[in-house]
């Protein structure tokens, strides 16, 4: 392996990268990567880069406030029913939390 690559990926490692679990393509070496840059330690060749699609979510938000209003309904129901302060306070934190997303995308519409 040559100094200059190793020299380079111990400089990544130190600036925050990370080990990949995958080897490289080409020749199958350890890679380490940084900021979407990935660097093969054997051959210091960069894989090909390639657009990954971004999973969409449904096209229709209506579905996806239904899931969340069933979701605060049982999560409602659960809240009083219980009588543990502590769980009271974690289901109060989950439906929190959905209530500011439901805000969140009904502000995106």
């Amino acid at each position: 392996m040559p100094e200059e690559l190793t020299k380079k990926a111990a400089e990544m490692l130190l600036k925050g990268a990370t080990l990949l679990s995958e080897p490289c393509p080409y020749c199958k070496g350890v890679r380490v990567m940084k900021e979407g840059q990935a660097l093969c330690i054997g051959c210091g060749r960069q894989p090909e880069k390639k657009e990954v699609p971004k999973p969409e979510l449904s096209k229709d938000p209506t579905l996806i406030e239904k899931t969340f209003e069933k979701k605060l309904e049982s999560l409602s129901k659960e809240l009083e029913n219980e009588k543990d302060h502590e769980k009271q306070q974690s289901i109060l934190k989950t439906i929190n939390s959905l209530l500011e997303t439901i805000d969140k995308m009904k502000g995106k519409q």
